[in-house]
């Protein structure tokens, strides 16, 4: 009998690390099957511009039809992470399905890209490219000492932990731009040497981190706008969240609209006087949590009917405040996708689709809205407030990432990157090399680097 017992906690034991590991594959094809659908958009701008529309009417059907199916996947990734506990059997189930899906959009995208690759290789303009591409990195490189300038100044208006979203970005595009500089050498040698494969590669890297370059100098600057759009913002917020404390006073005192009305109390206590940097992301969220707590607990304690129609103006900042939280998670990902897990990335393609949903219970763009019925008003803020809620959940899944993922030596390109024993030498060492192992963790050229610099 001791036997028959022990070999059923065995079996239960072994399934559970399968589950683990189906869970851990999951996430990673879901990421792997992310940012192999945006490479393929930027072959696919290439194909364009080099063979036409029309010969790219496969590859273009075959991208949006995995664009679909990988929301699916999103989705489900979603639903094993929301709050609301499932068995073992339906995360198996899900995780399988996101598998599957992921398998599916790399197989589809193999077949197109496989059939386009030889036209694009005979037609591909590499020495315009390379031109554009050198020319892009020096107007960039303009850009740095303004970006710069930028960080110090709103280094005196913000906290530390506020600018940690964008403070390194001019360092990191400045040395993007050098990668990239140095790449486009590689690919014109690996081309005259016939090895155009090899040369090809290059140029994507070169050009990926031109792109990634001007991302992160972007997002130095829409910081500095939203976060005055914040400001302004969290103003408006206060004001909503003191008419909403004067409104739940009123309600019957539960013991959940206590503490809610407590919580928010606190927030609002705990924002600092004028002349204090401040980090205005993270008021908000906090008043956003507090008020989302106030609303739920509102919710429980009286009859739907009961509940008082949100002003016109309240729907409106709180859609203004979930697309200004998105443009800087999604801008903060944009700039590292290389370090960004599948967690941050499900967050912002959730709040992606609330979004997008948004707009279509509305019937026009929510940011151009000039009128919202009484009856859809609740509706409209309570989605507003999920997107808001799940982009700073992006947000800060991604700060995690991009902490956990920053070497403890960031380098310079300088010194034994460069020479020496460095670039030039024929092996990496020192800082830099630390520092472009993170940065070049979103650039598609694996294992083919060891031969790029040579």
């Amino acid at each position: 009998m001791a036997g028959f017992w022990g070999k059923k906690k065995r079996d239960e034991q072994e399934l559970q690390a399968q589950d683990a590991d189906l869970a851990k594959q999951a996430g990673t094809a879901l990421v792997a099957a992310d940012e192999r659908m945006r490479v393929t958009a930027d072959e696919l701008a290439f194909a364009d511009a080099e063979l036409g529309h029309d010969a790219t009417a496969g590859l273009r059907q075959a991208l949006a039809a995995v664009r679909e199916h990988l929301g699916e996947a999103f989705r489900l990734n979603q639903l094993n992470h929301d709050e609301i506990p499932d068995t073992a059997e339906e995360l198996r189930t899900r995780n399988a399905r996101i598998v599957q899906l992921c398998e599916w959009a790399d197989d589809v995208l193999d077949e197109h890209t496989s059939a386009l690759a030889e036209k694009i290789a005979r037609a591909r303009r590499a020495p315009e490219i390379i031109a554009g591409m050198r020319a892009d990195a020096a107007r960039l490189r303009t850009r740095i000492p303004h970006a710069r300038d930028t960080i110090e100044r709103l280094d005196t208006r913000y906290a530390r932990d506020a600018l940690a979203q964008v403070a390194s970005n001019p360092a990191q595009a400045e040395q993007l731009l050098g990668f990239a500089e140095h790449s486009a050498g590689v690919a014109e040698r690996r081309r005259e040497a016939g090895q155009r494969e090899q040369a090809n590669l290059a140029l994507e890297a070169s050009t990926e981190s031109v792109r990634r370059a001007a991302t992160l100098l972007d997002a130095v600057e829409t910081f500095e706008v939203e976060a005055l759009r914040a400001e302004s913002t969290l103003a408006a917020i206060v004001e909503d969240s003191r008419e909403d404390l004067a409104v739940a006073l009123k309600e019957p005192h539960t013991a959940g609209v206590a503490t809610a009305i407590t919580t928010l109390q606190t927030a609002l206590s705990s924002l600092p006087p004028v002349g204090v940097n401040t980090d205005p992301f993270a008021q908000l969220s906090r008043l956003r949590e507090a008020n989302t707590g106030l609303d739920a607990a509102i919710a429980a304690a009286r009859e739907r009917a009961a509940r008082p129609i949100p002003p016109l103006e309240h729907v409106h900042h709180a859609i203004d405040d979930a697309d200004r939280q998105f443009a800087v998670a999604r801008d903060v990902i944009a700039g590292h996708r290389g370090w960004i897990g599948a967690d941050a990335r499900t967050r912002l393609a959730e709040a992606e689709r609330v979004r997008v949903d948004l707009d279509r219970f509305l019937g026009v763009p929510a940011a151009t809205v000039t009128a919202i019925g009484e009856d859809h008003r609740e509706q409209a803020m309570a989605m507003a407030r999920r997107v808001a809620y799940l982009a700073s959940e992006a947000l800060q899944l991604a700060q995690r990432d991009i902490d956990s993922s920053r070497p403890q030596d960031s380098g310079q390109w300088g010194g034994d990157g460069w020479g020496g024993d460095g670039w030039g030498g024929g092996r990496r060492r020192g800082g830099g090399s630390d520092m472009m192992g993170g940065i070049l963790g979103g650039l598609v050229i694996g294992s083919i680097l060891d031969g790029i610099f040579d």
